[in-house]
């Protein structure tokens, strides 16, 4: 039989042409095996990259095995390009401890620091933006690296790929972006997914260099990528590369392929990668039956010692103390204790400040953000910054919240530190997703921590409308695996700002707006640290307790002024997660009155969850019922008036009297 794809063997010599044909015989091999399987109810689901083999192996073959490489769930071939020890991918699938997530993930959606591969999420889009990361980190180190990252058609439509294509692009950054075209997303054809000719042709609108390449024909994938990997390296910049393929499989198995016209099915069969390539090289007497036999035998050997393997291994056995202990990188934190030398700073001040230190410290400390260079961001936090630090370190931003969540990610991955900042914390919305689901679930998921903090300026007070108000600290207090840091004083804010950036944790750090330019205090001098997650007792009383946090503390206080009667223990959060329950529960049992105050309206917001700790942990030593003082349940008003009505600082001295004579 002839080959039906057009070989041109160049420079590839005859071992490496024999290497890409075992490579991808083990990534065919390895998939009937699976497929088998999950038949007999040993997996639970597959991907079939069958059809797409070229793509996968090519690439890795043509990056050094330092380099990352971010894959998709039908690129077995990378893992295996990789040689990552079959048994452990086997363990992987079966949810065995052997495997890369402890049982808590399955398919691919993992990573390796050891193989330098980094996994997906079942959120395609945010692949991309942390290549982003990745890449600069390559860059800022001037290591002369490369990065490649695998997305499908059906990615190309996710506004993640239009984000990290520009900042890739915006940042001349060496990336390969490798987009498998199959044909189908799921079973939407391409042709109700895009209406561009080629996805090679959207390089144009981001100013990126773009190629289009038979994704099955083996030999085309890896000297192209070969190529364009070294001149990347010599030369760093972002290029797409479409590659031309088709899945000959469902979107998964139990998808199947009815879908697919026959014509279409039988004609890609015909430009099977690897049969194409078996072919071929046995025209050139390069494979022999010989060889191509003892391949399969040892490959075929390796996969059933695996299996067995995998198979042999116990079952997790469920432990709470380490599914808990997981969801954060351990951190024994030490304190830097603050100077005696103070100075009457403002909020912001301390924030710069504690930035600015920060940046010092930690050289691999890298600041992002719109417009945070030499503008100095919208609140002028970062001013100065690029005259001491430099623009590789303080970097201007697209809009692109999610990109460059993601990019912060990609830069922990590879070794550094990112703060990103919010120009407003309304617009954290635009970043959702890598956050709650790449920075939150990556220890949990692969061990891999998230070096990331994202400063939050937030808050009512300032007559900014129902998109730059919002306090939205409950959404990230719901989700496991980030910490919240919400300061309401100067000297906390720059000591918490820095320990949060000390941190390897992913930290959403709330910086109250309302409290920057109102509120000052004697603020250490120098570089020093406080403990996330331990509350501050402002006051002291037996009568009743009072907790918040952020500008609420303060409306707190001014009430009290006009209460003296009433001795109150005043408990300032500081942090909303994780919750510093031994100083609150303490309170609670010496008062028994609790009153909880936030800032947030009243449904859903962290005071609703403190009411429920209290009551179950506290519920004999109470004296009332555990009360709330919040916001209305309506988005926040511009107009000062309907602004004021809005928050709950109104109703605070009345829900003091009335809990103080309950």
């Amino acid at each position: 039989m002839t080959s039906n794809i057009v070989y041109h063997k160049s420079s590839t010599s005859n071992k490496q042409a024999l290497f890409l044909y075992k490579s991808m015989l083990k990534s065919r091999l390895i998939e009937e095996k699976m497929l088998i399987l999950l038949r007999q109810g040993k997996i639970s689901k597959w991907f079939s990259g069958i059809g797409q083999e070229a793509i996968a192996v090519g690439v890795t073959t043509a990056l050094q095995k330092d380099e990352y490489i971010l894959p998709m769930h039908r690129n077995l071939g990378v893992f295996t390009t990789r040689e990552i020890p079959l048994y452990r991918l086997f363990s992987q699938w079966q949810g065995k401890m052997n495997g890369f997530t402890k049982g808590r993930d399955r398919s691919f959606h993992f990573g390796t620091q050891e193989y330098h591969i980094i996994g997906m999420i079942s959120h395609l889009g945010p692949q991309l933006g942390i290549a982003d990361g990745i890449a600069l980190a390559n860059k800022l180190k001037k290591n002369n690296k490369v990065c490649a990252v695998f997305t499908g058609e059906g990615g190309t439509s996710e506004g993640d790929f239009h984000e990290a294509l520009n900042v890739a692009a915006v940042w001349n950054l060496p990336v390969l972006f490798c987009v498998e075209n199959n044909g189908y997303g799921l079973s939407t054809p391409t042709s109700e997914q895009f209406n561009c000719t080629n996805i090679a042709d959207k390089g144009i609108g981001y100013g990126m260099e773009s190629h289009m390449i038979d994704g099955n024909n083996i030999l085309e994938v890896y000297t192209k990528v070969d190529e364009l990997a070294k001149s990347v390296r010599e030369n760093p910049r972002p290029i797409l590369l479409e590659f031309k393929t088709f899945r000959m499989r469902g979107h998964e198995e139990a998808s199947g392929s009815k879908y697919v016209p026959e014509d279409l099915m039988k004609e890609w069969a015909e430009k099977d990668p690897l049969e194409n390539f078996e072919h071929y090289l046995k025209e050139k007497a390069i494979l022999s039956e010989e060889i191509e036999q003892q391949y399969k035998k040892e490959i075929i050997a390796e996969i059933n010692e695996h299996l067995q393997r995998a198979f042999d291994e116990e079952k997790i056995i469920p432990n709470l103390e380490t599914e808990l202990k997981d969801v954060y990188k351990p951190f024994k934190y030490q304190e830097t204790k603050p100077s005696l030398t103070k100075k009457h700073i403002r909020f912001v001040d301390a924030i710069a400040d504690g930035l600015h230190l920060s940046m010092d410290k930690f050289d691999d400390l890298v600041i992002m953000g719109q417009d945070v260079a030499e503008y100095g961001g919208v609140f002028k936090i970062t001013d100065g910054f690029v005259e001491k630090f430099g623009k590789e370190r303080v970097r201007n931003t697209p809009i692109c919240e999610s990109a460059i969540v993601a990019a912060g990610y990609g830069l922990s991955i590879n070794g550094m530190k990112a703060v990103v900042e919010m120009q407003f914390a309304d617009f954290v919305s635009s970043g959702f997703n890598p956050i709650v689901n790449l920075l939150a679930k990556s220890h949990y998921r692969w061990s891999e921590n998230a070096n990331v903090v994202v400063r939050m300026p937030c808050g009512a007070g300032v007559g900014a409308g129902p998109f730059h108000s919002q306090t939205n600290e409950a959404w990230f207090t719901k989700t496991p695996g980030l910490k919240v840091v919400y300061p309401a004083f100067p000297q906390d804010a720059k000591g918490l700002l820095a320990s949060a950036i000390e941190d390897p944790n992913p930290v959403l750090f709330f910086e109250h707006k309302g409290l920057y330019r109102s509120v000052y205090q004697e603020v250490s001098e120098g570089y020093f640290t406080t403990e996330i997650g331990k509350a501050a007792v402002l006051k002291e009383g037996k009568d009743l307790t009072i907790i918040s946090y952020g500008a609420a503390v303060h409306w707190v206080l001014e009430a009290l002024e006009n209460l003296s009667e009433i001795a109150v223990d005043v408990i300032d959060l500081r942090t909303l997660q994780p919750l510093d329950l031994e100083t609150i529960f303490a309170s609670a049992k010496k008062t028994g009155k609790i009153l909880i105050v936030q800032e947030d309206s009243m449904f859903g917001g962290i005071a609703s969850d403190l009411s429920a700790l209290i009551t179950e942990n506290c519920f004999e030593y109470l004296d009332a019922p555990v009360k709330r003082v919040a916001s209305l349940e309506t988005p926040i008003p511009f107009q000062s008036d309907l602004e004021q009505q809005y928050l709950g600082k109104s109703k605070l001295t009345k829900a003091i009297l009335d809990l103080y004579n309950y």
